[in-house]
């Protein structure tokens, strides 16, 4: 086998708690981080020649070391010798600089991909640390599992039993950096951490969880997030929020008709990108 096709998922975060700054600059989260079925398509060939070629369908994304998927590839050629090369193509569903993963979802899906075709062996562990030096996400898309994701998100217990729901995406078009978002956070005294039940018993139960710290500061600087919001809870939403760092704005519903009423309803009008989508 010298060819391999992947899916990479999105995500959403259910939860998104900043904890505070830690010594090495990056920041301690507790996020409850969601998998679902918008993906992107990954496709790896080993190559005759060394190296590696990235190419990507979406305009603005780049082919070279400046992809995530390329950096993925070059953290295992660094580690095991061949004199084989790999070429990734990417089609991409998921919008760029969303706050949905897609850059380490395919960089996740490159690293799991080439250790199947280069048969290298190494365990989802190993994987993980690699990921975790990419990317704070891409443990978590190697975990292949809902989880409560702790430090910088490297530390992953697997959530059970959470409910099956219906999720609707939507993005204005904006584009929104995650380093800005950080740096722009204003960090407050913390109480007590809100305790995380062991099972959610509902849909309802669930979204009273929804939260997300950093809210105060991309819907400080696009305020159409925050009318998004009002707007999918007016289309029947249980729950809505922004994910991750935005401005991915998505609402929990029961159905996939009501998802998709809504959807339809939302973004009549618009050029925004919608989707309905169901959680992994």
């Amino acid at each position: 086998m010298n060819t391999l096709t992947l899916y990479a998922p999105a995500k959403i975060n259910y939860l998104l708690d900043v904890i505070g700054k830690r010594p090495d600059g990056y920041h301690e989260l507790r996020m409850i981080m969601q998998r679902v079925n918008l993906c992107d398509e990954i496709s790896l060939t080993i190559t005759d020649t060394p190296g590696i070629t990235v190419t990507c369908d979406a305009k603005g994304t780049p082919d070279g070391p400046g992809n995530i998927a390329w950096k993925a590839a070059r953290a295992l050629f660094d580690i095991f010798e061949t004199d084989k090369g790999i070429r990734i193509e990417i089609l991409k569903r998921i919008p760029v600089a969303a706050g949905l993963g897609g850059g380490s979802s395919d960089a996740a899906s490159v690293l799991m991909g080439m250790n199947t075709l280069f048969n290298l062996g190494l365990t989802e562990q190993k994987l993980m640390d690699i990921g975790c030096k990419l990317g704070a996400d891409v443990p978590f898309f190697i975990f292949k599992k809902t989880a409560l994701a702790e430090g910088v998100g490297e530390k992953l217990s697997p959530l059970n039993d959470i409910p099956k729901c219906w999720i609707l995406l939507v993005n204005p078009g904006v584009r929104v950096s995650t380093a800005w978002v950080y740096r722009s956070l204003q960090l407050t005294n913390r109480g007590e951490l809100n305790k995380m039940p062991e099972f959610f018993e509902s849909i309802e139960h669930l979204v009273s969880y929804l939260s997300n710290d950093l809210e105060s500061v991309t819907i400080t600087a696009f305020p159409v997030i925050a009318d998004i919001k009002a707007r999918m809870m007016n289309s029947g939403a249980v729950g809505s929020l922004m994910s991750g760092s935005g401005p991915t704005v998505f609402g929990v519903f029961k159905s996939f008709a009501e998802a998709e009423s809504a959807r339809q309803e939302l973004t009549k009008g618009t050029n925004w990108f919608s989707a309905a989508v169901e959680t992994l």
